[in-house]
Parts: structure tokens; C-alpha cells; sequence
């Protein structure tokens, strides 16, 4: 863990950015060689805005205090680093913002980056719940901004200088005061979370392993995903790979569209790997909006026709997921085909 501090400055005038809601990820192809009108036209708010979101970000919170000491905070994945002499970064912040006022007379503002863990934080202050401080561990930073504990890194500000930008304003803070550790962090883009780490880690796998199946459970709900298997008589998880081909989490998203869903893949779930053989099968969660599968059936665990599911190793993670689920505590299981290991992360 590192911790700098560097000098203060004077602040100017500032606004607050309350970022709109999070959704699903958006699976469904769709080909550039559609209708320039539709891509290409500026006027298009909507399709603009998609178009923004196909840039990977990290995932941070905006904290300050209110004059009487009151926190707040917001979550904001328009973060920029400016400028190392003087050290400057940015946030851009909507002008229609309900926190405006109290940002504006602010001294101090705090950008806290998130880590991989931290989803639910995220989720929590882009809502307009006002009990956030209460549900989240923190503390106060060297110039009173609330900081986020346990975070990738935080940045302490003063206000240096405020751009107007069409609908929005460009806050540029000087850093007063920084820390940073070696964490994972989360990231966010195509409307939905990820986690770097484990993207490079299916990437790796995918670059050193021929017989490589990765796979989804995939639930709405409280149902879960299955699938027609390869003879038409069985049940599978939705899954890439097998059949002397290599699985890639590319064809298991597409083979998600191809079903009609919309599916948003989060955490792992699990990791397994044959020591003998050196196959590798690599399941993560997901979660499908209420669209029909052109193929399979979702279905509740009393409704779970197990006698049809074909795969051993399935059939031991869909008994793990439900459980899980029940507990509303999910873990990631990683195994060598001979013993294995669970470790806990956040739902």
C-alpha cells in the first residue's frame, strides 16, 4: 500500500454527475453495415450514448461532505487523470444533478476507484438510497472527504478548475492526497460489469489450452438455463468448447445471442482443470433478461429435471449454485481434478 500527499490549492465552483442506472449487457449482435442513419448520426442521443459505452472503464464513487458533515457520494465512471505536474485528473458531472448544490460548495471531493468486489457498492450509490454512508465501511480523509475503505485507490481533491461541456461539467481537481494497493478493479462497459483479471485469465487459458470448455448458469429469476445437448436427448449449461474444439467466452456470448437472451455474465463460478489431461472448463454466472430462448427452457430447482442433464460436473454446479443462491452467498470453485478449493466474492 502507498500513500502520498501532496500540497493544497485553492477551490473554485463545482457540480455532481448522478449517473443513470446500470443494465444488463447487451449480447445481441448487430452489424456496422446497418443504416448510417442509425450509427453514424450525431443527433442520435441513444445510439450515442451505446456507442460511449463500448469503452472499458474502471468504476469509482465521488464522495464530499455537506457544510454541516453530512457525506455524500455517487457513483461515476467518467474519471480521467490529467496531469502529473500540476497532479490534476477529472470527472464529468451532469448539470441536472440533484447533488449539485452540495458539491458546488464543497472545498474538498474524493474520487475512490473500485475493486473487483465492490459491485454492490457501485450499485448502491447509483441509487437514490439515503442511508449509502450507513451500509459502507469508510473513513475520513486528510481533508475530510469521505474515503471508501478497501478500495483499488482513492484520490483526494480541491477544486481547481470547472469547464462547462453541453449537458455536463468537467470538475478538474488538484490531488491533495492519494493511496493505492494491489487489488483487482472492477470494471464496467457494454452496460454491465466485469473483472479484468478474470477476463485475461479466460484469454490466457483460451491461448495455452486446445480442449478449453467454457460455459455459463445462466438465471432468471431463480431459474436456471438448460440447454439441448449434442445427441438432442439431454440437458446442458449453456457452454462453448468440446468436440476437438476450443471453447472462448467470444463464442459463449454469441451462442447466447444466438438463443435471443440478453445476458449479463458476471463472477466466476467455477474452475476446473483435469491434471492428467489438461482440460480445462471454466463456468461464469449470468443473468438473462425475461426474453424466451429460441432453444432450451428455463427452469426452478423443484422443476430441475436432473435425469437429463448429461454432465457429471453440471450436475455437482447447478446442486452448489442453488444452494448458494438460497444463501444468497456465492463462492468461486477451483479444483485440479483431484481436490479443490472454494473462495467467497461479492453478489
Amino acid at each position: 500500500m502507498n500513500t502520498n500527499t501532496l500540497c493544497s490549492a485553492q477551490p473554485r465552483d463545482i457540480a455532481v454527475y448522478t449517473p443513470a442506472f446500470l443494465r444488463p449487457i447487451d449480447y445481441t449482435c448487430r452489424s456496422l453495415t446497418h443504416s448510417t442513419s442509425t450509427f453514424l448520426d450525431p443527433t442520435n442521443a441513444r445510439e450515442l450514448r451505446n456507442a460511449f459505452g463500448r469503452f472499458l472503464t474502471g468504476v469509482t464513487i465521488i464522495t464530499c461532505k455537506e457544510a454541516d458533515g453530512t457525506p455524500r457520494g455517487f457513483t461515476a465512471n467518467s474519471f480521467t487523470s490529467v496531469s502529473l505536474d500540476p497532479p490534476l485528473l477529472l470527472v464529468c458531472i451532469g448539470k441536472t444533478a440533484e447533488s449539485r448544490p452540495v458539491f458546488e460548495t464543497s472545498t474538498h471531493f474524493a474520487v475512490n476507484i473500485l475493486c473487483e468486489t465492490q459491485k454492490d457498492l457501485s450499485g448502491l450509490f447509483a441509487s437514490k438510497d439515503t442511508d449509502k454512508f450507513d451500509r459502507t465501511s469508510w473513513r475520513d480523509g486528510p481533508q475530510n472527504s469521505p474515503l471508501i475503505n478497501d478500495v483499488v485507490a482513492w484520490f483526494e481533491c480541491s477544486r481547481h478548475q470547472v469547464v462547462d461541456a453541453g449537458d455536463h461539467i468537467i470538475l478538474i481537481g488538484r490531488v491533495c492526497g492519494f493511496e493505492h494497493q494491489e487489488l483487482h478493479p472492477l470494471g464496467y462497459g457494454h452496460g454491465g460489469y466485469f473483472s479484468p483479471c478474470i477476463e485475461q485469465a479466460v484469454v490466457n487459458a483460451s491461448d495455452t489450452h486446445s480442449n478449453l470448455v467454457v460455459g455459463a448458469i445462466v438465471e432468471r429469476n431463480g431459474e436456471v438455463l438448460l440447454v439441448p445437448d449434442d445427441s438432442g436427448d439431454g440437458l446442458r449449461l449453456p457452454h462453448s468448447g468440446e468436440g476437438g474444439h476450443s471453447g472462448s467466452l467470444r463464442n459463449l456470448r454469441q451462442q447466447l445471442s444466438d438463443l435471443g437472451l440478453r445476458v449479463a455474465l458476471g463472477f466466476l463460478f467455477t474452475v476446473e482443470e483435469d491434471s492428467d489431461t489438461g482440460a480445462q472448463a471454466i463456468y461464469y454466472r449470468g443473468e438473462a433478461n425475461e426474453a424466451s430462448p429460441s432453444r432450451g427452457e428455463f427452469y426452478a430447482l423443484a422443476a430441475l429435471p436432473w435425469d437429463k442433464i448429461t454432465d457429471a460436473n453440471e450436475k455437482r454446479m447447478l446442486e452448489r449454485y442453488f444452494a448458494e443462491l438460497a444463501r444468497q452467498r456465492f463462492n468461486v470453485y477451483f479444483s485440479d481434478g483431484r481436490q479443490g478449493h472454494m473462495d467467497p466474492v461479492d453478489h
